[in-house]
């Protein structure tokens, strides 16, 4: 079992942005403190991949896991949502415990 589930659509926007930037291999994905509720989720390129982070390959791309978020991320699914009034990663964690009114950060 991954750490973390990828969407057919999270998967393909990560090849498109992969396919823009040189020398990226995957995305590292994360949580660092951030807005009303403590924690927020990170998503960043990985030129050099890091023995500390959870590596999962799946539909084609590579996503790592920062090994100090790994707790908070178990069983999270990473979607793509390109709507009116959002565009960007959606996160469904079952670790979730709420999240502030905006949106923008959670708490465990």
């Amino acid at each position: 079992m991954s750490a973390i589930r990828i969407t057919d659509k999270a998967a393909e926007h990560i090849q498109a942005l992969l396919a823009k930037k040189e020398g990226a291999v995957g995305i590292r994905l994360g949580t660092s403190t951030h807005g009303c509720s403590g924690l927020g989720y990170t998503v960043d390129y990985v030129e050099e991949p890091s023995t500390e982070d959870e590596l999962v390959e799946d539909k084609g791309v590579k996503v790592y896991v920062d090994r100090k978020s790994l707790l908070f991320l178990l069983g999270t699914e990473m979607d793509w949502e390109d709507s009116m009034f959002s565009t960007g990663f959606k996160f469904t964690n079952p670790n979730e415990k709420g999240r502030c009114g905006c949106g923008e950060s959670f708490h465990v």
